[in-house]
């Protein structure tokens, strides 16, 4: 049974707060995929010590899905003169995965930060291996830097004339 895709208006980013931190750290991805993202907790805990996170809940309606975490160089203070940003972190749960969910949100993110301004590109990594989201990615426009961060492959989307296409 193949699952309907969703419909761009049905996916939102919202701010986590006391009455949703629990249901989105419950939130995780399949096993399979366990190795390529923290959990979300972790994830939230990392934010709290960061200055330049910028966090949200993934909705598809009333209903969390997942979460992203971009690091946003433009939120420290005294902000970077050339800052940059990258999605630190970006998952859907595996039982809302295939739908389109996780697409809408990284179109979602792209919108924030070309709104934001000030931005070359938007970069984001992925651990290499079988079922990463390499093909995901790179099908939003992503491509390779030839650049490592640890053992991640580094991926950018070059913002030049993106926002009129989001």
């Amino acid at each position: 049974m193949t699952q309907e895709r969703v419909k761009p208006s049905d996916v939102s980013l919202r701010e986590i707060n006391e009455e949703t931190v629990v249901a989105i750290v419950k939130l995780t991805v399949a096993e399979s995929q366990k190795g390529f993202v923290a959990p979300n907790a972790v994830s939230l805990a990392q934010a709290l010590f960061s200055k330049a996170a910028w966090y949200r809940a993934m909705y598809l309606g009333d209903e969390p899905v997942g979460f992203v975490m971009p690091y946003d160089e433009t939120l420290l203070d005294p902000p970077d003169p050339e800052p940059e940003v990258g999605v630190w972190r970006f998952m859907v749960d595996g039982r809302y995965q295939g739908r389109g969910i996780g697409r809408e949100a990284l179109l979602l993110v792209i919108a924030h930060v070309c709104a934001k301004g000030g931005f070359k590109a938007l970069e984001l990594s992925y651990v290499p291996g079988p079922g990463c989201p390499e093909p995901f990615y790179r099908s939003l426009g992503f491509q390779p830097t030839g650049r490592m961060d640890g053992d991640e492959v580094v991926l950018e989307l070059p913002l030049d004339g993106v926002a009129e296409g989001v």
